[in-house]
């Protein structure tokens, strides 16, 4: 592994040369001596950080490593500083000076004077290519790639043992809240019991549009793609994956299991309709794509979807409850050049601090590489929710009963129920019923919606969402 670039204190100035042989010499070179020491000791070692991907999050990490660089070197006890970029050109508007630059980024995974690199292209293919090859290289390496770690990350945390190198990765999850290192290391002294979180901010806008502003949901998602909130293809963002790539991270630190990405459940928002935002209203619900991960006798709960919810607002925010220390709350900016960056630029510093003490290491996954656990992630049809129906009923006799009797040979309880008019442009006058079940198994849910809709076989599908407690 190339190492950091570490002034040694040494004696080689300790004796003045014979050649003085006097009493006025040996202070002379005594005093020589003092000062050559005090010197090298007051000059810091160097860590040479190699940044791959110069854009948005690149080159903000970039910007906070140069404007706060006396912090950082103050934190870190050396001076961190870029030596070199792998991005095929500038953008208007960057500067990095003097600095090298390459156009093929494993030009920096194999620059021998680098010591950290950041990947910050995204992406899966050639990310992992890179990240393995610096590994193999002996780097330390910091990403801030969901998809990645998520995908990956097994295989690369592997390697990086091997090779006796870190890899870290806060910015990955929820930008600039720091949720990564407050399970991974605050929260070590609990047993996790669960987690539930709002982690993709591109949904969040677009739920929060659609109920403050009465708007649909198509209307938003355009705006969030104008505002540069949404990519041209929002699949990632709006049918969950983008969650789910971050709730697998977070599960698998906090249960101690390995990622896997795979089994997670996901159910995106792009069925949802202003319908169901008012009628969560009634119900004193907001409705939020949430990523869920519980830990019960039989498996580990893994699952991103709507979500009937008791909270409001537009930025990204995650609780995570322990047995010791009940339920916390982490909330903040999840994305942009900033806040992403501040998560980047906290993990330079911890790995330059293990670079210098390498028994302060944290495990990548927060337990030991030997230790993680087997229990297996629970099927979605063994999961237990509270459930929120909106069915569209034929405006008939005896339907609203036909409803009740199916859940209740189910043995599915309501809470509440709202029987609306018919919508004025429904040419089939069929009547919006919301009901509002106990906890009920998915499975037998899955039984009950399949009936209902065998009432009507022409009508619209049974919406279906999740309730989920944050007091429980």
């Amino acid at each position: 592994m190339c190492q950091p670039t570490r002034w040694q204190v040494t004696s080689w100035v300790t004796q003045p040369s014979s050649a003085v042989g006097s009493s006025v010499g040996s202070s002379v070179g005594s005093a020589l001596s003092k000062a050559i020491n005090h010197l090298l000791e007051s000059v810091l070692k160097v860590i040479n950080i190699g940044i791959c991907g110069l854009g948005t999050v690149g080159y903000g990490s970039y910007s906070v490593l140069k404007s706060n660089s006396r912090d950082i070197a103050r934190r870190v006890g050396a001076e961190v500083k870029v030596t070199h970029i792998g991005a095929r050109r500038l953008r208007p508007g960057q500067d990095i000076g003097s600095i090298k630059k390459s156009s093929d980024v494993f030009s920096v995974v194999n620059d021998p004077g680098v010591h950290i690199v950041l990947e910050l292209m995204g992406g899966t293919d050639v990310a992992k290519e890179l990240v393995l090859k610096a590994i193999e290289n002996g780097k330390h390496v910091v990403t801030a790639n969901k998809a990645l770690i998520a995908q990956y990350g097994n295989e690369i945390f592997a390697a990086a043992a091997a090779k006796n190198v870190m890899v870290a990765y806060e910015a990955s999850v929820a930008g600039g809240i720091p949720i990564i290192k407050a399970i991974r290391e605050g929260l070590a002294g609990n047993s996790i019991q669960w987690l539930a979180g709002i982690i993709n901010g591109t949904g969040n806008f677009i739920l929060t549009e659609m109920r403050e502003k009465s708007r649909a949901f198509a209307d938003v998602l355009k705006e969030a793609q104008a505002l540069g909130y949404a990519e041209a293809d929002p699949t990632f963002d709006i049918e969950g994956i983008d969650a789910a790539h971050k709730l697998t991270i977070l599960a698998s630190i906090a249960f101690g299991i390995p990622l896997q990405f795979p089994k997670t459940y996901t159910e995106g928002i792009s069925k949802l309709t202003q319908e169901d935002i008012k009628y969560a209203d009634e119900l004193g619900y907001r409705i939020k794509h949430l990523g869920i991960s519980r830990k019960t006798p039989n498996g580990i709960e893994l699952r991103v979807h709507p979500t009937l919810l008791d909270v409001n607002g537009v930025m990204n925010a995650v609780m995570v409850n322990g047995d010791a220390v009940g339920s916390t709350l982490y909330y903040g900016a999840g994305a942009g050049a900033g806040p992403t960056a501040s998560a980047v630029v906290a993990d330079i510093i911890d790995v330059a601090r293990m670079i210098s003490h390498p028994e302060s290491s944290v495990p990548s996954l927060a337990f030991q590489d030997d230790s993680l656990s087997d229990m297996p992630i629970l099927p979605m049809s063994e999961v237990i929710s509270e459930y929120y129906l909106r069915i569209l009923a034929a405006d008939k006799p005896g339907v609203l009963s036909d409803i009740t009797e199916i859940l209740g040979d189910r043995a599915i309880s309501i809470q509440a129920i709202i029987q609306k008019e018919p919508r004025v442009d429904d040419v089939n006058q069929r009547v919006p019923v919301i009901i509002l079940t106990r906890e009920v198994r998915e499975s037998v849910m899955d039984e009950a919606i399949a009936s209902i809709e065998a009432l009507d076989p022409k009508g619209e599908k049974v919406m279906r969402i999740r309730v989920f407690k944050l007091d429980q």
